[in-house]
């Protein structure tokens, strides 16, 4: 919950910088001459006090910040999914409604920012409480939340249980607004401290900084420590390497090039594109782990390295190349800290456990050959496991497998058999459609000289062409006889 979460293995998230403007803004909207006017509100039967209406607060955002209508919306949602305002309705949804939607102010002592974490020993008493109330009806997430932290904390359960049935028998002693609104402030906070799976971890942390934005710098005395971070950090930054214009555009030429053959827009889709045709022959042919793919694919993986670790049936070739090098556990690693970077939330220090286990311990099964900075950068973090505690060690197999293995892998005869055995389609015979794009030979369209100089000589010829005027004339004539005659 807080920002510098130690229990994460890093020291400073940059992301969470904006929050301080965040709760600048949550002070003048409470404030009571120039903030949201608030008031009590009907939530079914209930009269609830201090509510506003989500349209009041969208209103206060465009008239303060005079900003634009979805950039004051998208602030606003960001107020609610952070825990800094709660819904009173819909409580499950942490989104800003313009309407008349009622909401109310968290208490600052649970803003994200404060210096003490989401103890899962809270987290428990507010499940077990919530258990107790609804009688064993918890959501299936918090089931297994329920269990886990069971058997994590069985140790003190007896206080955990004490500590939900004694704040249960408090909360009926309190009027029914009270109940009602601390219930969707308690209910607010977990939905945003323990994310329930499919919805965004807000307070997930991205990478190390160099200062702590949060840190109060009034009278505060810097460590060797701090200068020393601060001068590795800034030197790092002044060795980024940079590069002319013309280098970059030439480089972005180049790309463009390379990848034109592979482009489904530009260069169309073989055997025939799916979405014009109905045909599922293409999907077929570039499934994830076809048995055979396309030529195209293949070729594509010789591109760059990336190209080829990023396809699951190029990283499957790769692999039976590696294995007959006797060093198949490279990719193996560089894919289970993949899986623990993007994988479950709730799974992340039982896989990062398994991983060390496997790759990374002493006389390990998959043991992988890593320097001692990295393994003991890694093994550090280890003991507070998080998503990206492996990237030091995965970057290393990576940077390993990208300058030693990629290169022999592109001269072998796997690559070179797979490479000779891959698919070529043909363009299937399609009908005629309405949509313009499809596989075609591009042709250069004609210059605009060239056209006007065309529009210019049919004017010409039109124009010389000569008219016989007696033939009109005598028409004319016609026709006023014919008018003239009386009917028969």
């Amino acid at each position: 919950m807080t920002v510098t979460r130690l229990d994460q293995g890093q020291r400073y998230r940059p992301r969470m910088a904006f929050l301080k403007k965040i709760e600048a803004l949550m002070m003048e909207m409470q404030n009571p001459d120039t903030g949201i006017k608030t008031q009590t509100q009907r939530v079914m039967i209930t009269s609830i006090p201090h509510a506003v209406a989500g349209n009041d607060i969208l209103q206060w955002i465009l008239q303060r910040l005079q900003i634009t209508q979805e950039e004051a919306l998208h602030l606003g949602d960001l107020f609610v999914k952070y825990g800094y305002i709660y819904p009173l309705q819909e409580p499950k949804n942490l989104t800003l409604r313009t309407d008349g939607s009622l909401y109310r102010f968290q208490t600052p002592y649970f803003w994200p920012v404060q210096s003490w974490p989401a103890d899962d020993t809270d987290y428990a008493i507010y499940l077990a409480k919530k258990n107790i109330k609804r009688k064993g009806i918890l959501e299936e997430y918090e089931k297994e939340h329920y269990n886990m932290l069971n058997q994590k904390i069985n140790y003190k359960w007896d206080f955990v249980i004490m500590q939900a049935k004694e704040q249960y028998k408090a909360g009926k002693e309190r009027k029914k607004a009270d109940r009602y609104a601390l219930d969707c402030q308690e209910r607010a906070y977990w939905l945003v401290n323990r994310t329930p799976p499919g919805m965004p971890d807000v307070l997930e942390y991205g990478i190390d900084r160099v200062t702590d934005p949060n840190e109060n710098k009034v009278n505060q005395k810097k460590t060797m420590d701090v200068y020393r971070r601060e001068i590795m950090y800034y030197q790092q930054a002044i060795m980024k390497s940079r590069v002319k214009s013309s280098v970059s555009l030439g480089g972005l030429v180049k790309y463009s090039e390379q990848f034109l053959s592979n482009d489904p827009i530009l260069s169309g889709c073989l055997p025939s594109n799916p979405w014009i045709t109905d045909d599922p022959e293409f999907w077929d042919l570039n499934a994830k782990l076809v048995e055979i793919p396309t030529r195209m694919r293949v070729e594509r993986w010789a591109f760059n390295f990336s190209e080829l670790i990023r396809d699951p049936k190029g990283r499957q070739n790769f692999q039976l190349f590696l294995k007959k090098e006797f060093s198949g556990e490279n990719l193996s690693f560089w894919e289970a800290c993949e899986d623990l970077k993007y994988g479950d939330q709730s799974k992340v220090k039982e896989k990062a456990e398994e991983i060390y286990t496997l790759f990374l311990a002493p006389g390990a099964r998959r043991w992988i050959n890593i320097d001692g900075t990295t393994m003991g950068i890694t093994v550090k973090g280890l003991k507070h496991p998080h998503r990206y505690v492996l990237d030091a060690a995965q970057t290393h197999i990576y940077m390993l497998m990208k300058k030693d293995s990629y290169g022999r892998y592109l001269k072998s005869p796997i690559y070179k058999e797979m490479l000779a055995k891959a698919v070529v389609p043909q363009e299937t015979v399609k009908k005629s459609s309405a949509f313009t794009f499809g596989r075609r030979h591009l042709r250069s369209s004609p210059s605009p000289v060239i056209v006007r100089q065309q529009e210019e000589e049919a004017r010409a010829k039109e124009a010389a062409t000569t008219v016989d005027i007696t033939q009109v004339m005598s028409k004319l004539d016609r026709r006023s006889q014919l008018k003239k005659e009386p009917p028969k």
